[in-house]
C-alpha cells in the first residue's frame, strides 16, 4: 500500500466512525502518543464530527501521560510506555477526562529508532474503553516509514472503533 492509499484509508475510516458514532448516539475521545494527533485530525476532517468527537490528548512524553490522563508512573515503569497496560490506562483516562462514551488510545514505536527485540519498530499498542468494557491489544506493522506507521496506526484505531460500534 502506498502512502497515498494509506492516507485515503485513514480518511475513509474516520468518516465511517463519525457516521457510526452519530447513528449510535455516542461520543468519543482519543489519547494519542505515537500517532501525534493524527486520529483527532482525521476525525475533525469528517463532516459532523463536532456532534460526536469531544477531544484528544496528545501525550507523547511519559510525564504527560501521567499528568494529563492520570496514568500511574509505576505502570509505565513496570511495562513501558508501549504496552497494553499503558494503552488501556490511557484510553480509560481519556474517557474519564472528556466524559466520553468511548475512548481509544495509541502507543507505539514508529521508528526508525527505538525498537528492541521484545518491542520492535512497528509495534502498536491500542487501548479501548467504554462504560461497559475496557481492553487492549498489540499489532505489528513491518517496514513502514514513520508517516506510513502513523497512518496505519490511526486506521487500525479507527477501524477498531467502528468494529466496536457495529458489534451488538
Amino acid at each position: 500500500m502506498t502512502d497515498d492509499e494509506r492516507e485515503q484509508a485513514s480518511e475513509a475510516a474516520a468518516r465511517a466512525v463519525v457516521a457510526a458514532l452519530k447513528a449510535a448516539g455516542c461520543t468519543v475521545a482519543v489519547a494519542e502518543s505515537c500517532t501525534g494527533g493524527l486520529i483527532g485530525h482525521l476525525l475533525t476532517e469528517a463532516p459532523g464530527a463536532s456532534r460526536v468527537f469531544l477531544g484528544a490528548a496528545v501525550v507523547y512524553a511519559n510525564a504527560a501521560k501521567s499528568a494529563v490522563l492520570h496514568v500511574d508512573p509505576d505502570l509505565i515503569a513496570a511495562h513501558g510506555a508501549v504496552s497494553e497496560p499503558v494503552a488501556l490506562a490511557m484510553a480509560q483516562g481519556a474517557r474519564l477526562q472528556f466524559a466520553a462514551d468511548l475512548a481509544i488510545a495509541t502507543s507505539g514505536i514508529a521508528g526508525p529508532d527505538g525498537g528492541t527485540p521484545e518491542k520492535p519498530v512497528g509495534t502498536l499498542c491500542l487501548g479501548f474503553a467504554s462504560r461497559d468494557a475496557a481492553f487492549a491489544w498489540t499489532l505489528h506493522f513491518a517496514d513502514l516509514s514513520r508517516h506510513g506507521f502513523k497512518h496505519a496506526a490511526a486506521t487500525a484505531a479507527l477501524v477498531a472503533l467502528g468494529d466496536r460500534l457495529a458489534s451488538p
